[in-house]
């Protein structure tokens, strides 16, 4: 296939996501790699294939003593940079391709071998530097296009329908947009209905929403879309990353920050704010998934010039 916006960083995984000597396939951009971490934290990554009679790598296991990855096949062993492992014998080349990544606060980026055309986001930074990480949660591959998926999350109207039900919302409204190259931001006036007890029983995040959300919506083209939003109990960020399989196939999952001033709180609404991020990734799968072959559009809402500015910067890379 060919490549989807190459030269963009991609957040292909956090460290939580990985465990220790567990190897864990990646698709991007229609190759396969295998991707693991071993006990010290140093974190590796080589095409999935193996060079003898291409058997998947992430089928095999890890030699914890040499950091090496085992084919499930024949149990040849590969270090970090894609070479044999001989025992004695030293091997200089590598025979299977390395994967570069960059692992910054705790997060797995990669260009996948092309020239970098954007650094990774400062986005990133500005949320560990003021929030702690709460979990990883809604991971799943959506069949739909990089772009289907890429405007819904710069859609915020889709939260009239979509997410409606789901936090009870009556009326979305957008008060300012601003661009600037790559990033965006748009501030946010969300008003929901009353909530009964039995509805904050089935979905506890209710209860720490209130009737009146005053959020933050903050793009870094094109991977990340972050939801900062202030409750009761504390501050939350959901990060929503994105990054294309293959072409009609999209990764996505939420690392979930919060700032929290009693860890009591925490523990008590922990399930439950992963559980709503997880909820919204399945409503936008199935918004994605029920789309019909597009069309211009012959209704326009809104403030949708955020949605747009998205696709042209898509088209124009």
């Amino acid at each position: 296939m060919q490549p989807i916006l190459p030269g963009a960083p991609w957040l292909i995984a956090h460290r939580s996501m990985l465990g220790v000597n567990r190897p864990h396939k990646i698709t991007l951009n229609g190759r396969d790699y295998v991707i693991w971490q071993n006990q010290k934290g140093e974190v590796s990554a080589l095409d999935n294939i193996c060079p003898h009679m291409q058997a998947p790598l992430s089928d095999g296991w890890i030699c914890q003593e040499r950091n090496t990855i085992t084919c499930p096949f024949h149990a040849l062993e590969f270090d970090s940079k894609g070479r044999l492992e001989r025992g004695d014998k030293e091997d200089t080349q590598p025979i299977t391709q390395p994967l570069e990544i960059i692992v910054k606060n705790d997060c797995v980026w990669t260009y996948a071998g092309f020239e970098p055309r954007l650094p990774i986001p400062e986005l990133h930074q500005k949320i560990v530097d003021e929030y702690e990480l709460l979990g990883v949660t809604g991971e799943k591959s959506i069949q739909g296009s990089f772009l289907s998926n890429l405007m819904v999350n710069y859609d915020y109207n889709h939260q009239n329908g979509t997410h409606k039900e789901l936090f009870r919302i009556t009326s979305c409204h957008v008060s300012s947009f601003e661009k600037n190259g790559y990033y965006t931001k748009i501030q946010q006036e969300l008003t929901r209905a009353d909530n009964t007890f039995t509805e904050i029983i089935k979905n506890p995040v209710l209860g720490i929403f209130p009737k009146n959300l005053s959020n933050t919506l903050e793009y870094a083209f094109p991977s990340t879309t972050v939801f900062f939003a202030k409750t009761p109990i504390g501050d939350i960020a959901q990060t929503h990353l994105l990054y294309p399989e293959t072409e009609n196939r999209t990764k996505t999952f939420i690392l979930m920050y919060v700032k929290v001033n009693n860890p009591v709180m925490k523990f008590l609404f922990k399930n439950s704010v992963l559980q709503a991020g997880a909820r919204v990734i399945e409503q936008d799968t199935g918004a994605v998934e029920s789309l019909y072959p597009r069309e211009k559009p012959k209704i326009r809402l809104p403030n949708e010039e955020i949605m747009f500015y998205a696709e042209e910067l898509y088209h124009d890379w």
